[in-house]
């Protein structure tokens, strides 16, 4: 109980500090307003009239609809030259942004989430809380929670009228084809691909059958293998169907960033490996390609492999932090090259013929940085979602950030049949907290977590990279063709 007292400590000063400091400092705003992002205006009426050389419209003449005033409307030709001014953002532009909110929840819960389970993991290396409930994961479920709910509800968005067709189209078709491929990686041999779901399913149905039989219900188990990869499948390719638009955004500001960077060789390097770090995350849970040379093989000169399983297993936890780290340092670099789009549709206006109205011109560059936070969102959900996913599948796996091991994995754990051998858990009301702490370690072993946790992470850090991989094709196709 002490132990739970201090995790309780922890908790209860990270809410105050919350309370405290949220009115004053905020991460997500730190990230939109001092980190030198720089938005362009949209010209006025005044100055286009003034470009094409029209007279200033007059009171007297504007025009009234049901008493009242109507919108200044003209042409203007599209090859105008027009020169946007730019200004820097700043916290009184943002909040009035769609989804800005959300984003101001999402970032700030999850750095405070981070914090207490960075606090957490420090305890736990001096004061074993093996036998307790670790309320970090608490929070980390809730992050999870938010951040799905909220990719999910910015999906929905584009399933709400007529002019978002080809956008449901892509989100269907895009489901089921992660259905697919999810069912084809659910039967590939786990000596190929390091899913664990096989050792997990095993682990869960032989806990929970002697969990059932302790109580008098015979049983071989909750559900069949079958239903269950099933579940899992649709589940993935909700994910992917998420993720769609994300990967589809991330591959267009990482095409422009690298036509900005222009000599800049270093930052083109960092742009590459932060693109392509998803990738060698995927990698690192196919065996033949991660295992067999880390783990496995012996290379000439030496006389062990280059590091052990565990080392290994470290290793890769520790690279999921890395590559999504990066991630988050070089989203202002995306973000400013999402808010250069404003300028670069006012040069395309200059490449056609005909006339567009006012209105129309100013939405064009209006609605970039109206867009900004969702832009922000879609960037940061799937980071959000594949780091707690990793810490998740870090605590409740039994792993370590180092090859030492940070906890007794040998405690012994209480059978629930041991617990119930004169009756069920209602004839001895007195061993109720010690039945619920044994059944959930017996049915929801590390084992469990490992399978589960291990492929939520892997599949998050899969569809990342394989939307944005052909989001970043069909720009190369099509810049091509110009």
């Amino acid at each position: 109980m002490a132990i739970l007292g201090a995790q309780l400590v922890i908790t209860l000063v990270t809410i105050s500090v919350v309370h405290k400091l949220s009115p004053y400092y905020s991460f997500s705003r730190w990230l939109l307003c001092s980190t030198g992002l720089t938005r362009y205006l949209y010209p006025t009426n005044s100055e286009l009239r003034a470009l094409i050389k029209i007279p200033k419209k007059s009171k007297k003449g504007a025009k009234h609809e049901n008493g009242k005033q109507t919108a200044d409307k003209f042409l203007i030709p599209k090859n105008v030259d027009i020169e946007l001014e730019s200004t820097k953002v700043v916290p009184q532009d943002i909040c009035y942004l769609r989804y800005f909110s959300d984003f101001q929840w999402l970032v700030d819960f999850s750095l405070f989430a981070s914090i207490v389970y960075t606090l957490t993991e420090i305890h736990s290396y001096y004061f074993s809380i093996q036998n307790e409930i670790n309320l970090s994961m608490l929070w980390c479920l809730t992050v999870q929670g938010f951040a799905l709910k909220t990719i999910l509800t910015m999906t929905l968005e584009y399933f709400k009228g007529q002019e978002s067709i080809g956008e449901r189209s892509t989100i269907i078709v895009t489901a089921f084809i992660y259905l697919i491929v999810v069912m084809i990686i659910l039967i590939i041999d786990e000596n190929k691909l390091e899913t664990g779901l096989d050792a997990a399913y095993s682990n869960f149905t032989a806990g929970a059958s002697v969990f059932l039989k302790a109580q008098g219900f015979p049983s071989q188990g909750p559900a069949s293998k079958l239903i269950l990869k099933f579940c899992l499948a649709v589940w993935s390719s909700i994910i992917g169907a998420a993720f769609v638009f994300p990967g589809l955004r991330l591959a267009r500001m990482h095409w422009d960033s690298l036509k900005y960077c222009g000599e800049r060789k270093w930052l083109q390097l960092v742009l590459h490996i932060n693109f392509i770090s998803p990738l060698i995350l995927v990698l690192l849970w196919i065996r033949p390609i991660s295992h067999e040379y880390f783990t496995s093989r012996i290379f000439y000169g030496m006389h062990k492999p280059l590091m052990s399983i565990k080392s290994f297993e470290s290793l890769r936890l520790i690279l999921v932090v890395v590559c999504m780290l990066l991630r988050l340092c070089v989203m202002p670099i995306y973000l400013q090259a999402y808010l250069n789009m404003a300028y670069e549709r006012t040069r395309a206006l200059k490449t056609e013929v005909g006339k567009i109205t006012n209105i129309d011109l100013q939405k064009k560059v209006a609605s970039v940085f109206y867009y900004m936070c969702v832009v922000a969102l879609q960037y940061v959900i799937p980071l959000v979602m594949c780091l707690f996913f990793l810490f998740m599948y870090k605590t409740l796996g039994c792993f370590t950030w180092s090859d030492v091991l940070l906890h007794n994995t040998n405690t012994t754990v209480l059978s629930a049949a041991n617990l119930t051998t004169n009756g069920t858990i209602l004839d001895k009301p007195e061993e109720v907290k010690g039945f619920v702490t044994a059944s959930l370690s017996q049915v929801f072993t590390k084992d469990v977590y490992r399978g589960l946790l291990g492929f939520a992470t892997w599949w998050t850090c899969f569809t990342w990279f394989s939307s944005s991989s052909i989001g970043l094709l069909y720009h190369m196709y099509f810049s091509s063709q110009e």
